[in-house]
């Protein structure tokens, strides 16, 4: 693997939700490979906007990370993020994406914890339907943590699941970079709900789910499998924590 020319994008949206994991993600990918680091896909998107949504305790090290840097060709962008992966698809096809799951999967010296078997459903993202060797790497890394995988009848390219970000009016940046994604294969998602509605949804999607903890690599699904009542953990946090 040519570490050389890969470089990770931390975020703005996951850093955001989820501030001390993506910091102790960012930790990883300094300490292991010395990647070059940018906080946002998008050149100058409400960079203002998300640096004050930062704890205060981390926003000095979140500005101290560039902004954007542009991409060589023949590079590959390291991805936490799926709106991360549609834009770069869409806006920059000759530029390779590897999920941060792959990365970690294919790490020889990664020091996995173990979770003695625990049984943990699987929740597989809308947004990532046909990656299904990001998927894969999921399985493997809770293979790797002694976690029983549950599966969900809707999974892998059958999931429309993506929390309550699907029951609402997609950012105009997303439409506007990534139209196939977030338009053309986008029927019948991002129409308004109203609070009670994207509650109710939430809620009877996680009847389906007879487990304890669920497992999401998406930060919007895990939004939305807290608000409809499971105990959902992002797959970061599993690794990390």
């Amino acid at each position: 693997m040519n570490i050389k020319i890969q470089m990770y994008v931390v975020s703005c949206v996951f850093t955001r939700e989820e501030p001390d994991l993506s910091v102790k993600i960012q930790n990883y990918i300094r300490s292991r490979y010395n990647m070059p680091m940018m906080r946002c896909c998008v050149a100058g998107y409400k960079d203002k906007e998300f640096t004050q949504s930062m704890p205060e305790h981390l926003r000095t090290g979140w500005q101290a990370i560039p902004q954007y840097i542009e991409f060589p060709a023949d590079s590959t962008m390291v991805y936490v993020c799926h709106n991360c992966t549609a834009i770069f698809h869409e806006t920059k096809p000759d530029i390779k994406t590897l999920s941060l799951w792959e990365l970690i999967a294919d790490d020889k010296i990664f020091k996995f914890p173990d979770y003695s078997g625990e049984k943990i459903t699987v929740q597989d993202c809308w947004r990532s339907h046909d990656n299904r060797v990001e998927q894969e790497a999921v399985r493997l890394l809770l293979k790797k943590m002694n976690i029983e995988a549950i599966e969900l009848e809707e999974n892998f390219e059958k999931t429309q699941f993506c929390g309550i970000s699907t029951l609402m009016p997609a950012p105009k940046r997303n439409l506007q970079l990534a139209p196939k994604r977030f338009v053309e294969n986008a029927k019948e998602k991002f129409l308004p709900h109203t609070e009670k509605q994207q509650k109710e949804l939430m809620t009877a999607h996680c009847k389906k789910i007879t487990t304890e903890k669920t497992a999401a690599y998406c930060h919007y699904c895990v939004k939305g499998l807290k608000l409809g009542g499971k105990n959902a953990v992002h797959l970061g946090a599993l690794l990390f924590n």
